[in-house]
Order: C-alpha cells, then structure tokens, then sequence
C-alpha cells in the first residue's frame, strides 16, 4: 500500500456527508488517507449555498458533485505542506485560496489568488484558530461553534497510522508527546480531519480521549507503525 497515490483517480471515494458538507478520499488505497472536504455555509435551501473547499485533491467529476451543494466561494488550506491542488482548483473556479494569515511562505508558492484572513472566513461562519506555527509546521483549524462543526487537517487525525489502540480519534504521532490541548475547549458535533474519515458520533468524547490518551499511547503508536514497515 503507497503513502500516497498519484495519477488518475477512478475509484475516489465521497466520505462525510452530512448538512454541513462532505469530503472525499481520492486514493482510498493510499496509507495516507487524505481527505478533502467542501463545506457549505449560508444554505437557505434555494441551492445558492456557497461552498468552501478545504486543503483539496482533485479528482474526476468533482465539480458535479460541488455543483449539487451550491456555489464554490473559495479554497482554504489550513497547512502549510497541504498545497495539493488547492490553486488548480481555485482557478478553475475563479475563486481565491484563503489563508491564514499567520502562514509563512506559502502564499508564493501558489499560482493563483490569494487572501488573507485573520479570524472569521468571510461570513461563512467559520473562525480560524492557530494549532502549530513553527519554521517546521504551520497548521490552524476551522470551527463553526453554531454549528459544532470542527475541521482539522493534520494535528488530529483517523488515518490508520495515527490511531492507537481503540482510538477513534489520533493525535498525529510528532505531537503526541506535546499534544494539541487547546483542542479540548471545544465542543463538536463534527469533526472533519485531512487524513481519514471524519467523527460524526459522540465527536467531542473521541477528541478528549485522543488529547487525554496522547502521551500514553505513543509506545504503542509506535510499535504498531514499525511493524507494519517492517513485519516481524
């Protein structure tokens, strides 16, 4: 099983749907499990719903299914290494990539137009809080508190090799030591991750245990990815 796919895309997944959006997996064979999500914000039921995508890969047919959710008003990416084909797809939709405005250095490597956003993302609903900022990592996350909507792309995570155990929800393995506990403020109905399938049930619950459990579970995490490079 590859970390991470590339080329064509048949068998892409859609994973996520609920009210507040879905997402999709277009390599569902990849370790990695990367996950992109398109939220919808300002739904009247008219079908004049806007639509941002988050840290997205593209994949066949995609602007059919954005298309069935409303308008898309722009792209966000929520961390620094997650470029994917955010600027692709800003411009085949005419829109901008949004980020957050602590990040460093990337809005250069992007070919296409960019905004910049401190706190609330437009009036979509969604605020934008810092997770890591460092020369190494910048990540922030999405939370739509009305809603209790919670989107993560790499701090958290349930792609296999970040699960111990019988986590539902896993702190990636460099912050496990140091993890995210600001986190715990916060009390979501959804939680949406770049990597994996979100958590849609008792979502808060799994985020407390996932910070909770972090440090203890790290020996284990591991053991568990060590053998699964190299079998014994």
């Amino acid at each position: 099983m590859p970390m991470k796919g590339s080329g064509e895309t048949p068998e892409w997944q859609e994973i996520d749907r609920f009210d507040g959006g879905t997402g999709w997996i277009a390599y569902p064979d990849e370790g990695m499990q990367r996950a992109s999500h398109a939220l919808v914000a300002n739904d009247d039921g008219d079908g004049e719903a806007d639509v941002w995508l988050v840290d997205p890969v593209d994949v066949p047919d995609l602007d059919s299914l954005l298309a069935g959710l409303g308008t898309v008003r722009g792209v966000v990416l929520l961390l620094d290494r997650h470029r994917r084909d955010g600027a692709a797809i800003a411009n085949r939709h005419d829109v901008s990539v949004w980020l957050p405005r602590f990040f460093d250095g990337v809005a250069e490597d992007l070919d296409a137009p960019v905004e910049l956003f401190r706190h609330d993302l437009a009036d979509s609903g969604f605020t934008v809080h810092e997770v890591v900022d460092s020369r190494f990592w910048q990540e922030a996350f999405l939370y739509d508190r009305d809603r209790g909507i919670l989107v993560v792309p790499e701090a958290v995570g349930t792609g296999d090799y970040l699960l111990a155990g019988d986590e539902r929800l896993g702190v990636h393995p460099m912050l496990r030591l140091k993890p995210p506990s600001g986190l715990t403020r916060l009390n979501p109905e959804h939680i949406l991750v770049g990597h994996g399938r979100g958590v849609h049930e008792d979502a808060t619950a799994a985020l407390e245990d996932a910070i909770r459990g972090s440090q203890s579970r790290t020996p284990a995490l591991v053991v568990k990815n060590i053998r699964k490079i190299l079998p014994l």
